[in-house]
């Protein structure tokens, strides 16, 4: 029993190895042996199960996904190896086990990864588990003999995974996925300028954001080249159309402010994020194709696609930049699209597809019961509460309300009683984008309950009642309890 259970923790160290070497050749790039299968454990999950983990866990719930996609690729590589030893073994070769282990492990990781520098990766990251094992052997493999085999194999596994995580970090300090080209004096200008109409309140992210989220399906983001990138418009047009990125790249530029918001937040969560994105109008590529359909369904380089009317698309951009910089690759590089004032779900990134339907279709999230293709609703956030050096309170955060606007920003200090007009930032040049708020008070003695409400751009207040994300996104008035 014992004797298993030290070759279960080789083949496990060894599997746990070739993650790792994979990982030091490849990084977390779409080469990386785990990402299809990290990228499984939510595409073929339950829609049940997936909204139970967006609404219940959050970002927690993707890093859970991912952990267990590691999981299960390192137990897919140490059965390789075990199987390997074991056969070997039991034919009176144990010395060829080893052998067959690593180039198993080798052909695997290729064809999970068809990348020969990840398979070489994963393959020697086996090797060395192996080498270090079946030198520390010895001839009469006892209990403590054998207990020392599993120790060398556990020492080797984490030595590599070290070795791969670090090495990696090293290299990340002088890798980016988007060249750092100087920012335009253009775009510099209107980044300065949002910076001025930003309200200095300690706490409070700028209207250009710091941090900007993210949410994909996949756990492992695509890394299509930009020299290999195309743009296909088909379906029901009078003439199907294609576009490279060169093809862009020669078209007249515009830049634009657009906000996001992440129809499966909770109601003051933080995916509402504002950036100046650069690129081309959407219509400007699809007029020649002369579209014929009143739906339009984008599809992704990672398999997401949304469908929605095709009247949304009017003054809809592909942005190929993001804050002066070339469009990164967490945000959709090379290109995405943006639907102003709408959930950000159909904001699709890397874009590489659009087709034109005649009747409507169901879109990814539509497959999982969301129905967020439609506008976003109107909120205020309260995002930071400081103590002023007068001893008044102040409290602040971004107002949103898509394409509609923000018109006013109400607060209550008294859970709701009474209602008092926040100072709102200068609104940026842009329609789709969020405001800031601030409000400063006399406290009460004691806890109180402040609330916050917003009146969108037609003069249409937010919804009171609390409704949570799924499935068409939260609403309701924020409010929190605040200790003066």
């Amino acid at each position: 029993m014992r004797s298993r259970l030290v070759r279960s923790v080789v083949a496990l160290a060894g599997g746990a190895a070739a993650l790792a070497g994979s990982y030091a050749t490849v990084g977390g790039s779409p080469a990386f042996v785990a990402a299809p299968i990290a990228n499984a454990t939510v595409t073929l999950a339950p829609g049940v199960l997936v909204t139970l983990a967006i609404t219940l866990l959050g970002d927690l719930g993707s890093k859970l996904a991912y952990a267990a996609g590691l999981g299960a690729t390192a137990l897919l590589f140490g059965l390789v190896v075990g199987v390997a030893r074991a056969v070997a073994t039991r034919t009176g070769r144990p010395l060829a086990g080893p052998v067959v282990g690593v180039v198993s492990v080798g052909l695997l990781a290729a064809g999970l990864s068809g990348s020969a520098p990840s398979a070489v990766g994963a393959a020697v990251g086996a090797a060395l588990v192996s080498t270090v094992v079946d030198l520390g052997a010895t001839p009469d493999d006892d209990t403590t003999h054998g207990a020392r085999r599993a120790v060398l194999a556990g020492v080797a596994a984490l030595s590599v995974g070290t070795f791969a995580f670090g090495g990696r970090r090293v290299l990340a300090t002088n890798m980016d996925d988007a060249p750092q080209t100087p920012i335009p004096d253009d775009v510099a200008a209107m980044l300065d300028d949002a910076e001025s109409k930003s309200l200095a309140v300690e706490g409070l992210e700028p209207l250009v954001s710091d941090h900007f989220y993210t949410v994909d399906i996949a756990n492992v983001d695509p890394r299509p080249a930009r020299e290999d990138w195309s743009l296909r418009i088909h379906g029901a047009v009078g003439e199907e159309t294609t576009y490279s990125f060169a093809d862009v790249e020669a078209m007249e530029h515009e830049h634009r402010f657009e906000t996001l918001r992440c129809v499966g937040e909770t109601l003051n969560g933080r995916k509402l994020d504002t950036a100046l994105w650069t690129g081309v109008p959407l219509m400007a590529l699809l007029d020649a194709a002369d579209l014929q359909g009143d739906y339009v369904m984008l599809r992704a380089a990672d398999g997401f696609y949304e469908e929605f009317p095709v009247d949304a698309l009017e003054d809809s951009f592909l942005a190929v930049g993001m804050n002066g910089r070339p469009l990164p690759r967490p945000h959709g590089a090379p290109a995405r699209a943006l639907i102003p004032g709408h959930w950000g779900e159909i904001n699709v990134k890397w874009l590489t597809e659009i087709e034109i339907l005649d009747e409507p279709a169901t879109g990814y999230w539509e497959e999982r019961g969301w129905h967020g293709t439609g506008p976003v609703n109107t909120v205020s956030k309260l995002w930071t509460e400081n103590r002023l050096e007068d001893g008044r309170m102040e409290v602040a955060g971004p107002a949103y309300a898509g394409t509609r606007g923000i018109d006013r920003v109400e607060v209550s200090t008294d859970g709701g009683e009474t209602w008092h007009d926040a100072d709102l930032a200068d609104p940026l040049p842009a329609d789709d984008v969020w405001r800031q708020w601030v409000y400063r008070y006399d406290p009460p003695e004691g806890a109180h309950e402040v609330v916050v409400r917003a009146t969108d751009g037609l003069g249409t207040l937010q919804p009171q009642d609390e409704r949570r994300a799924y499935p068409n996104g939260p609403s309701g008035w924020v409010s929190k309890m605040i200790e003066p």
